[in-house]
């Protein structure tokens, strides 16, 4: 999770006054702070009069709608992240989304430890891999360092792909814990359709030959949800 000395700032916009309560609470169990709108007018003035590191916005609000405060967050501030949450899982809204730069998409019902897996991942990405412990990995006999994308072992580097960096961090973050199969497929090919999902097999292939070389590194098929990578965890 989150370091908790940080307390990221989160603009929470959800018409759902009883869900937008629930998630609130949550968030502020995980360590951000939230400031919850019921409305897309709400939401924008609470934009304009604070400072947010990342916003979570349902598509259908009352007086302005999540897209349309989308694209005027972006006027204002285009590094902000963006998720959209919404009770439509239409494709066009999901490429609409992404259109206006959204970073992610959650369709409800969802699960609330889900979404904060979800805004890590893209605060990782948007804020430059910023903690330490996102950064830079050991794995037993392996040192990963995210920004360089080098996976490193007995002073040999490998120089991983994009696709191979963005997956080794998400199986990184959840060393020892199961990676969801859908969750990974939707924060790196954004689409968990078939041929994404060949195609994370393929790098999974991959990542398990880069790794070869420490008996104590191993990433197991969880069967029906996902994978976990066995590592010993930092000392």
């Amino acid at each position: 999770m989150m370091n908790t000395e940080e307390r990221l700032s989160v603009l929470l916009c959800e018409d759902d006054e009883n869900l937008g309560v629930l998630l609130r609470e949550y968030l502020q169990a995980k360590g951000f702070e939230p400031e919850l709108c019921t409305d897309g007018e709400a939401g924008y003035n609470a934009f304009t009069n604070g400072k947010f590191d990342i916003c979570i916005l349902d598509v259908m609000m009352p007086k302005k709608d999540g897209f349309t405060l989308a694209k005027e967050i972006r006027q204002i501030k285009p590094q902000t992240p963006i998720i959209f949450l919404t009770a439509k899982a239409f494709k066009d809204d999901i490429l609409e989304g992404f259109k206006l730069g959204a970073d992610d998409y959650m369709t409800k019902p969802f699960s609330m430890e889900e979404l904060v897996f979800r805004m890590e991942a893209v605060l990782r990405r948007v804020r430059g891999q910023k903690t330490k412990e996102s950064t830079f990995y050991r794995l037993g006999q392996y040192t990963f360092d995210t920004q360089k994308q080098l996976l490193s072992h007995a002073g040999e580097q490998v120089k991983l792909t994009t696709k191979e960096n963005e997956l080794l961090s998400l199986l990184c973050a959840h060393r020892n814990e199961v990676l969801q199969r859908d969750f990974a497929l939707k924060t790196i090919w954004v689409d968990d359709n078939y041929f994404n999902a060949r195609s994370m097999d393929v790098y999974i292939t991959k990542l398990r030959k880069h790794l070869k070389d420490d008996e104590q590194i191993e990433i197991i098929n969880i069967h029906g949800k996902g994978y976990k990578l066995i590592a010993p965890e930092d000392e």
